[in-house]
C-alpha cells in the first residue's frame, strides 16, 4: 500500500477557512501528540512555498530566538 501522507493531509484540510485552519493548528499543538507533526509540517510547507522573503525571515528569527 502506497500512502501519500502529504496528499492525505491536503485532502483533509481542503476547503477549510482561516478559522478552521487555526483550530487545526492550535489543536495539533495543544494535543502534543507526535502523530500531529506531519500535518503541521505540511501546513508550514504551504506557508513557506508562498510567503514573501520578509515573512520567512521573521519566522526564522522567531524560531531561532526560541531555540536558543
Amino acid at each position: 500500500m502506497n500512502l501519500n501522507l502529504r496528499q492525505a493531509i491536503l485532502n483533509n484540510i481542503s476547503g477549510n477557512n482561516e478559522s478552521q485552519l487555526q483550530e487545526t493548528i492550535v489543536d495539533a499543538i495543544q494535543s502534543g501528540e507526535e502523530k500531529m507533526l506531519p500535518g503541521l509540517g505540511v501546513l508550514f510547507e504551504i506557508f513557506w512555498n508562498s510567503a514573501p522573503q520578509d515573512e520567512k525571515t521573521a519566522v526564522l528569527e522567531t524560531i531561532a530566538d526560541q531555540v536558543k
